[in-house]
């Protein structure tokens, strides 16, 4: 898209709310740094091209490892789109589950206490939900496998982190509508203690009334073991 001039390109950059890529092409390195600076909160990654740079581009499908990228729910989880790039992170001493929409402000980060795992834990999730895998409750196939030891649950560790990070008194949260990427990229054992941190990533614009006249909003958050 051709623009004007640069605030032209920066409105046009930030129309779409968000997205994976973007690529600026201008000769002005003075441009291209207050376009970066402007547009950067709303896009995974920025690409700048000059008339140095443009005969040897292969373009912004190329990202660098080390980069976050991807748009909500991919590669990124979502935290380049406004979310943590777009706001300092910054401790709060509040559980979530005790404020209300008003006060909650992206960027606010919680880090809960400590949780060690026990084999009394895999032992009662599996009693509890029926999943009785070799590398929860089989010691000598679990030691044979590449773990080396029986492992917890990942269902368990999730659930762990909710008791964590939720408060268990009656407060202005109604409920949790879901989770988005859920992995399991480490394997937790007995022994093993885990913390969470919960970090507000955005809060939608549009709220909407319930049906007892009662102001609602949500906001979608990340979550960290």
């Amino acid at each position: 898209m051709t623009y004007r001039d640069n605030d032209h390109a920066i409105t046009l950059a930030l129309a779409g709310g968000g997205s994976l890529a973007v690529t600026f092409v201008a000769n002005d390195d003075k441009a291209a740094r207050n376009f970066i600076a402007e547009a950067a909160r709303a896009h995974g990654r920025i690409q700048i091209v000059n008339r140095e740079s443009a005969t040897e581009s292969t373009g912004h499908g190329s990202p660098l490892p080390q980069l976050v990228h991807g748009g909500p729910g991919q590669a990124g989880g979502g935290e380049e789109l406004d979310g943590l790039r777009g706001a300092k992170v910054q401790e709060d001493v509040v559980l979530p589950f005790r404020e209300y929409f008003e006060e909650l402000q992206p960027g606010n980060s919680l880090l809960t206490h400590r949780r060690t795992l026990t084999e009394a834990d895999i032992v009662n999730f599996a009693c509890l939900n029926g999943d009785h895998f070799y590398a929860h409750m089989d010691k000598m196939g679990a030691e044979a496998s590449f773990f080396g030891e029986r492992v917890v649950h990942g269902y368990f560790i999730v659930a762990a982190a909710a008791g964590l990070f939720v408060d268990t008194g009656v407060g202005p949260v109604i409920a949790n509508y879901g989770l988005e990427g859920l992995r399991f990229l480490q394997p937790v054992k007995p022994g093993d203690t885990i913390q969470a941190r919960f970090t507000c990533q955005k809060k939608p614009s549009n709220t909407s009334v319930a049906p007892k006249n009662v102001p609602r909003g949500s906001y979608s958050g990340r979550l960290i073991l």
